[in-house]
């Protein structure tokens, strides 16, 4: 495995993060099995992975009540990230979706920032968060304050209760915003080979700021594991449901890209999974890579990525056909 240093925060941890969101299982994964997601996350800890990334909303509570189950005993070996700001206790907050019988609203208020900071760290069984994010921004008509959501993130590292503050789904005016009030030590964003929009403007600002820009869905919620068809379908109420390469419009172009980058992985004898993981790891030395995982199988292959490094040509060919790939869907 291999580390790297978290920008001005002080911490150090593995260049990929454990994704703990199909932990929660629910209708976004369906047979998700609780015990094999311990020994999954165990698995993961013997390989050398130190950082595992969560949220309330990944199974309202689940997936937080499965990861604190499975560090217990070793949370001196692990940095967890998890999140605030997507709340469905009560009715204050904007409207965001319903999902499982939950109605989930944006609320990143100091009320309710401090309320899910504390039953995230009961369902963690910890008394500190070591990367705290704020899931989504305000929005209105709902609209908090910046400087109360920053003002409160401030407070509760300086309470010792959370070591980093971290942005999620943010763009780059708005993460200007939070410099302006406090601190950020991570951004975290979709960012996959065959998803690159941030590489026009949040990308260089993390490297500007020395923020860690934490990459995620790096695989496309599966289309980049080379095992997806053309046949394949999902369950109706899946997380995949609202991606935009699993359109049924985009989903062939998908697999038969997919499929163009298998050379690659016969020269740096990989798995697909590897070849996206290192190919986002040559993009900047800022970004971490957050590889979901609930078997044990996932992981062991997700962690072999650390231990790839494509040569220059080949990062540039891969953007190519990429690029090729997006003219080809760009009116769909």
């Amino acid at each position: 495995m291999k580390y790297m240093k978290f920008g001005n925060s002080g911490l150090t941890g593995s260049a990929i993060t454990f994704g703990a969101m199909p932990l929660g299982g629910g209708s976004w994964w369906s047979n998700s099995d609780d015990k094999e997601s311990i020994r999954t996350v165990h698995r993961a800890i013997d390989l050398g992975i130190t950082v595992f990334d969560t949220a309330p909303v990944y199974g309202y509570g689940h997936s937080e009540e499965i990861l604190g189950q499975a560090v217990k005993g070793r949370r001196d070996q692990v940095l967890i990230s998890t999140k605030c700001g997507l709340w469905w206790d009560d009715d204050e907050g904007t409207y965001h979706f319903t999902n499982d019988g939950h109605v989930v609203r944006r609320n990143v208020s100091r009320r309710v920032i401090r309320l899910e900071l504390e039953k995230s760290l009961k369902r963690l069984g910890t008394d500190y968060i070591d990367i705290y994010y704020t899931h989504n921004p305000a929005k209105p008509p709902f609209d908090t304050p910046v400087e109360e959501t920053v003002g409160t993130l401030m407070e509760l590292k300086k309470e010792g209760k959370i070591r980093a503050i971290g942005a999620s789904n943010m763009t780059v005016p708005q993460m200007e915003e939070y410099l302006k009030y406090g601190e950020i030590d991570f951004a975290q964003k979709k960012y996959s080979i065959m998803t690159r929009d941030i590489e026009k403007d949040m990308l260089p600002f993390c490297q500007e700021h020395d923020v860690v820009l934490h990459a995620y869905a790096t695989i496309e919620r599966g289309l980049l594991t080379g095992k997806i068809t053309k046949d394949y379908t999902y369950p109706e109420g899946d997380a995949r449901g609202d991606q935009p390469w699993w359109r049924p419009e985009r989903f062939p172009y998908a697999v038969d890209f997919v499929d163009s980058l298998r050379d690659m992985c016969e020269k740096y004898q990989c798995s697909m999974v590897n070849l996206s993981t290192a190919w986002l790891r040559a993009q900047s030395p800022n970004v971490n890579v957050i590889c979901g995982a609930r078997r044990v199988p996932q992981i062991e292959e997700s962690a072999l990525g650390c231990e790839v490094e494509l040569m220059p040509e080949d990062v540039q060919e891969i953007r190519r056909r990429a690029e090729e790939l997006d003219e080809k869907i760009k009116d769909l």
